[in-house]
């Protein structure tokens, strides 16, 4: 069974090797192939391993673990977040949220939410938002879990021009109720 729990810098070359294949994969014609084959694992856990110490802002990481027999990589997915780095839209807000593509499908971007948002709460905030970008295969997970369109924006990526979208979850509660665990034996649509 996979579990949720706080990153240690112990995984951040897991979260980097997660990073690297999600954006291989949702991005793929999206962003340009040549940027996509660039992106350094090196580089990128660098980067994570000083964001899973970067406390503030109320800053988090958070990591789907599968079981070490179980002859995949530890570190299936991750997220982050903290309190919002733009001020208006929400309080808090999801930065970041990546699951290898084998794993989806089975609950761990759901349970990585949830642990995202009850961090958000516990830390004051009384909404969420994520930015999404508009061309991402992935984007409708984030309205199946209740969040809505509250802005959208063109941002450059790599030098290129793409459109993303912000969705809100106010109050961050609708969150909290849409990623909440189900009984044993029933399951989820979203998997």
């Amino acid at each position: 069974m996979i579990s949720i729990r706080r990153a240690r810098p112990g995984d951040a070359a897991g979260i980097a090797a997660v990073h690297v294949a999600a954006w291989r994969s949702a991005y793929a014609g999206i962003l340009r192939d040549g940027y996509l084959a660039e992106l350094s694992e090196t580089r990128l856990a660098s980067f994570y391993q000083r964001a899973i110490l970067d406390r503030r802002e109320g800053h988090a990481v958070f990591v789907a673990i599968a079981p070490p027999d179980s002859g995949a990589p530890q570190v299936v997915g991750f997220a982050s977040g903290g309190r919002a780095r733009r001020r208006g839209l929400a309080e808090g807000e999801v930065e970041t949220l990546y699951v290898l593509d084998d794993f989806r499908e089975r609950g761990c971007g759901r349970r990585l939410m949830r642990a995202m948002a009850a961090h958000l709460r516990a830390i004051g905030c009384n909404s969420a938002m994520a930015w999404v970008l508009e061309a991402n295969p992935s984007r409708f997970f984030y309205r199946h879990l209740g969040g809505r369109t509250a802005m959208r924006e063109s941002i450059r990526v790599a030098g290129q021009a793409v459109e993303q979208i912000a969705q809100l979850w106010d109050p961050i509660d609708t969150l909290l109720a849409a990623t909440a665990p189900v009984p044993e034996g029933r399951m989820r649509e979203d998997g």
